[in-house]
């Protein structure tokens, strides 16, 4: 009898975390990362490494605690924090997250239509929708998860594009390892925007939940203990690592194609796409363009089931992808309003870019808030018992919530100042 492979047992041992992780590479993400890249080259691929060990903290933090008080983040505040603070997450997180279901949607209409330039990209968005929202309802949770899982290795196409041309690997390396702040709006507002992009609200909410969703489906209904937790971690970690180098390759991609090429000036995923064409030629158009609609497929479902777990933790409906239709209606209810929506902010003039900036202010406002209350609950032994934070932990998770802070406040001050 075969013993399974050391690769075959990692990859049992990945879930939420991975999902996460690539959902983190949505296609409002990836507008963001070719933005960087075209506008400024390799000069911002160091803020992708050092984003990484700040969203792992805080993403480790969020399934530990979903695992421990087998709650959501949204059921977590509502025992043990006053109810306005819950509200006040409700106010800001929700139109930021329907906002950007929006603009994923409206993006990979829009590179459908740049595969099959015959059939309108309204057409493809509204097409996207149907099986997006069909999927979450008929759908279990033990096969959502895994679609979703399997969904992640679309990424790997970004991985393949940079290595179609000549690098200078010594150059890449060092604007990776050495920072490098050009101190105007423009090039503050993208560090914002990838901070913003990669430590994001949704993300907490959702992985608490599903850490509580993979708790319930354990063979065995174990107490939580030192091993679950590595494993936990080792998937959280893997995951975050995984959103990171598909963000640094995007870059790299961008950076050295684009720039080179004079091309500056990106503001959607389908102008990244259309970019490369001439100058990269099909395969890497056609590889980049299929990326986004695989990220799209990833990312809206766990926008939209966040959103309806938010609501349904909030207001004590029956939620979980578990449920059919008819048991869990509010729940599935939700997530088809927040479909709609996203798809109905492409009629009524809502351009997918303005939808990404109001939706990266409200994310910037809500997530200094969030990461503190998180850390809050993370060092309360009434709620996490002996699976408090280690030391390492909290270094990393007040340097995120200084950051985040200062991000936010970059990001307003530069919008009004200049």
């Amino acid at each position: 009898m075969n013993r399974p492979s050391k690769l075959s047992i990692l990859w049992k041992k990945l879930g939420p975390g991975l999902v996460t992780g690539s959902s983190d590479d949505d296609p409002s993400g990836i507008a963001t990362y070719s933005q960087a890249g075209a506008a400024f080259g390799l000069s911002t691929l160091w803020a992708v490494l050092l984003s990484f060990p700040l969203m792992a903290a805080i993403q480790e933090m969020c399934a530990r605690i979903g695992m421990v008080t087998t709650k959501g983040l949204t059921g977590t505040l509502k025992t043990y924090y006053p109810k306005w603070i819950l509200y006040v997450m409700l106010l800001f997180s929700c139109p930021a997250i329907v906002m950007n279901i929006g603009a994923d949607i409206a993006g990979m209409g829009a590179v459908g239509n740049l595969l099959f330039p015959a059939i309108d990209a309204s057409y493809f968005s509204v097409v996207f929708t149907i099986i997006l929202l069909i999927s979450i309802i008929y759908f279990p949770y033990l096969k959502i998860a895994s679609i979703l899982k399997y969904l992640c290795i679309v990424l790997l196409v970004y991985f393949i594009v940079p290595f179609l041309f000549k690098q200078n690997w010594l150059s890449v390396f060092s604007a990776t390892l050495i920072p490098s702040i050009k101190f105007d709006k423009d090039f503050i507002s993208v560090i914002v925007g990838i901070l913003g992009t990669t430590i994001s609200p949704y993300l907490f909410f959702w992985q608490a939940t599903m850490e509580v969703e993979e708790m319930k489906h354990m063979k065995t209904h174990t107490m939580v203990d030192k091993k679950l937790i590595h494993d936990m971690k080792q998937d959280v970690d893997f995951g975050m690592g995984f959103s990171g180098v598909v963000a640094w390759f995007i870059i790299l991609t961008t950076g050295t194609v684009l720039f080179n090429a004079g091309i500056h000036k990106i503001d959607t995923v389908e102008q990244a796409a259309q970019a490369l064409r001439p100058v990269a030629g099909e395969f890497s158009y056609f590889l980049f363009a299929i990326g986004i609609i695989g990220t799209g497929l990833i990312a809206i479902p766990v926008l939209s089931g966040s959103l309806s777990y938010i609501f349904c933790e909030t207001f004590g409906w029956k939620e979980g992808l578990d449920n059919k239709f008819h048991e869990a209606r509010p729940f599935y209810i939700i997530i088809a309003v927040s479909l709609l929506i996203g798809l109905s902010l492409n009629y009524i003039g809502i351009s997918p870019m303005k939808a990404l900036f109001y939706s990266a202010i409200l994310y910037g406002i809500t997530a200094p808030v969030l990461i503190a209350i998180i850390l809050h609950i993370c060092n309360n032994k009434k709620v996490m018992g002996k699976y408090t934070n280690s030391k390492k932990s909290n270094i990393l998770g007040w340097i995120t919530f200084f950051i985040m802070t200062m991000a936010t406040i970059a990001l307003i001050y530069l919008q009004y100042t200049q």
